[in-house]
């Protein structure tokens, strides 16, 4: 297949944006596999900040980053993607090159645990005020499930009505696929 999926398609669009030494958010740190990523991109001199509600996803981040000798590169916090702005130092604000959210549950865990739409919402705005120029959050949706299928419809509305002269907004989705494939919503501060 020529066409990238989209998990390696997600990660082209990091590579695009995060070069060493950038400052860089996992706003869904999950069982750690996009903080592990973004570490490597980010270099001995760039900075990873994690976040996520389960203790038990930052514990699985956290031994993959020390499995790689990757765990200076990365701030790991227990806490909601909408606090990123309270958690990230004020030096850092205007200098995110790239974020990555993966909506949903935690694969493997609890599915009563899930993203909401307001609180990614606020994540994204924040997030979004913290880039630099040329800046892009990837957001994965994964919405095969009621509370993602709810969280897919209005984080689309908000998306589309993001101003064209502040932001670029791709989606990216294999429209032929069957059980609701998981699609890209990038945002590239202009």
């Amino acid at each position: 297949m020529k066409l990238e999926r989209i998990l390696p398609f997600a990660k082209i669009l990091l590579e695009k944006a995060v070069s060493p030494g950038d400052i860089v958010i996992d706003a869904t740190v999950g069982n750690g596999h996009d903080t592990v990523f973004l570490a490597d991109l980010v270099g001995e001199n760039g900075k990873v900040f994690g976040f996520d509600i389960q203790e038990a996803a930052l514990e699985s981040c956290m031994e993959k980053l020390v499995k790689r000798g990757l765990e200076k590169r990365a701030a790991l916090f227990k806490t909601g993607h909408q606090n990123t702005k309270a958690w990230i130092p004020p030096e850092f604000h205007g200098r995110i090159s790239g974020a990555i959210f993966n909506l949903g549950y935690l694969p493997g865990g609890d599915k009563s645990i899930v993203t909401i739409p307001d609180t990614t919402i606020a994540a994204v705005e924040q997030i979004f005020n913290m880039l630099s120029p040329q800046g892009v959050i990837v957001i994965v949706i994964y919405h095969g499930h009621p509370e993602g299928s709810a969280e897919k419809d209005i984080l689309l509305q908000y998306a589309e009505t993001l101003p064209q002269d502040k932001a670029h907004v791709l989606r990216y989705q294999f429209i032929n696929q069957k059980n609701s494939p998981p699609f890209i919503v990038a945002i590239e501060k202009r």
